[in-house]
């Protein structure tokens, strides 16, 4: 299995990027898809999550209203775009593949990409 992140960058406050994750090596349609963010001296934090069909979505609650993840199955691909970008969002991007445990906000996913960077600037 691999997640491979793109899309992240150096953006000014107020701006905009637009993440891409795809996947290979899974039956991406039937899995669960999240994306998480750590910064640095930070613990991992829940970004968002979509379901299998892309019906359902969930956000933490420090992206809500700014942040949207979508998912095209033909491509094996989930995205979030980002809107109205905070220095405070700056962190590694991770994607995450088939989740087994817990709720929709927490972790407990099998696979995991590896990473891409966002910096907002002030």
């Amino acid at each position: 299995v691999q997640l491979q992140a793109s899309g992240g960058g150096l953006v000014q406050a107020g701006g905009s990027l637009r993440l891409s994750c795809a996947a290979s090596g899974l039956p991406f349609s039937s899995v669960v898809m999240g994306w998480f963010r750590q910064a640095p001296g930070k613990e991992q934090e829940f970004v968002a999550a979509i379901s299998r069909s892309g019906g359902s979505t969930y956000y933490g609650d420090s992206v809500k209203g700014r942040f949207t993840i979508s998912r095209d199955n033909a491509k094996n691909t989930v995205y979030v775009q980002m809107n109205s970008l905070k220095p405070e969002d700056t962190a590694v991007y991770y994607c995450a593949a088939d989740k087994y445990r817990g709720s929709w906000y927490q972790s407990g996913y099998n696979y995991w990409g590896q990473g891409t960077q966002v910096t907002v600037s002030s």
